[in-house]
Parts: C-alpha cells; structure tokens; sequence
C-alpha cells in the first residue's frame, strides 16, 4: 500500500457503462481483475458509482465489528461519521479528501481483500436483492443519512464491546444500499434501534454508577 497517487483509470470500468455487474460482489471482483498495477481510492469510488456510499459504509464498519482496545472506535470510527454527513448534505457520490483519495492499493493486496470478502457478501447477497426500496426522494436520503450519522456517533463512543452491535446495524444498512433492498434496509434499521436501545441503558447505568460513587 502506498499513499502515493496511481496514475490512470481503471480499464473496463466505467461509472457511466451501460452494463454492469448486478451484486455488489460481482463488481468489487470486476474492478480488481481489470485494474492496473495500483489504484487509488477515488477510482474504486468511481467505480462503484451510485454504490460508493453503501460499499464504503461495509468497509468501514468491518474493523468495528472485533473486539478493539479502548480508544480504537475514536479513530476507526470517524470515517463512518465523514461518510453518513455527506448523505446527510445530499451528496449524489462519496467524496474523499485528496490524501485518501489518492492513497492506493496494489492488485494484489486488493484481489486478496475482495477473495476474502467475497464469500460473505455472496452469502449475503443470496438474500439481498432489489426490492420495496423506499429512499426514493432527496429528502428521504437525507433521513438516511441522519440516521446513519446518529448510529456512527454511537460506534465512536468509548464503551466497551459497545460498538459492535451499531457497526453491524450500519454494515447491514450499507449491504441494503448498494442492493436497493427495502426488506434488508427495515432489519439493519431494527438491529439499530435495539443497538440504540441497549447504548442507552449502558450510558444510563454508567451514569447512576458514577453518581453513586461520586
């Protein structure tokens, strides 16, 4: 890995094709057997188009999902805040500081990342499918994206194992982005609310400790 810019596109991959590969699988695979020696951040949100933000959304809530050191969630958190404020402002497509979108990857180190991915996203995907989309209108997304920010927040605060279950809730409404699928987006929105539910009584009880022993 390098942070240095990739020169070039990526070939055979356009935002704009008229065909494109249906799963969210199929076009991770597309986009590491067609690129060059190295690609940059910004060509695979190209690349995914219109699926950049629920594709990013999965990337970055993976590493929340094991067990992290105090602290972690601070740092690995923050990019799912920087990504649900720019659904929330109405953006069309992702958008990544000039740093990180020129930060690049090697084929071979993004061919084993999609090898390793795959087989969950395949299971998934078995289930996942177009379907009752709702997010149908600017405002609507922008509710989506209020939500997901809210859920982000609560993977950045510092309570133990208490990220797990909001990063798995948005990692499940991301799948359902990039799938159009209403059906998955309602249960990722239900693990939320329950995740919600129990960061409220952890805050709630840590809170009464404190006071008590204060």
């Amino acid at each position: 890995m390098s942070d240095t810019p990739a020169e070039g596109s990526v070939p055979g991959i356009s935002a704009k094709r008229q065909k494109r590969p249906e799963s969210l699988s199929d076009l991770l695979k597309e986009i590491s057997e067609n690129m060059g020696p190295r690609i940059t951040l910004r060509e695979i949100a190209e690349a995914l188009d219109e699926r950049s933000f629920g594709a990013f959304l999965i990337v970055f809530s993976i590493p929340n999902l094991i067990p992290l050191p105090p602290g972690a969630t601070l740092i690995l958190g923050l990019p799912l805040i920087f990504i649900s404020w720019q659904i929330v402002a109405g953006r069309n497509k992702i958008w990544l500081p000039e740093r990180l979108a020129n930060y690049t990857l090697d084929k071979k180190t993004l061919q084993k990342i999609v090898r390793r991915s795959e087989p969950w996203l395949k299971w998934m995907e078995a289930w996942v499918r177009p379907r009752n989309w709702p997010l149908t209108t600017p405002l609507s997304e922008r509710l989506f994206g209020i939500y997901i920010l809210f859920m982000s927040i609560i993977v950045v605060v510092p309570i133990p194992f208490g990220n797990w279950l909001p990063a798995f809730a948005i990692a499940t409404i991301g799948l359902a982005h990039t799938e159009n699928d209403g059906n998955c987006l309602v249960i990722g929105s239900i693990i939320g609310i329950v995740a919600t539910l129990i960061f409220a009584l952890v805050l709630f009880l840590t809170t009464a400790l404190f006071s008590s022993v204060v």
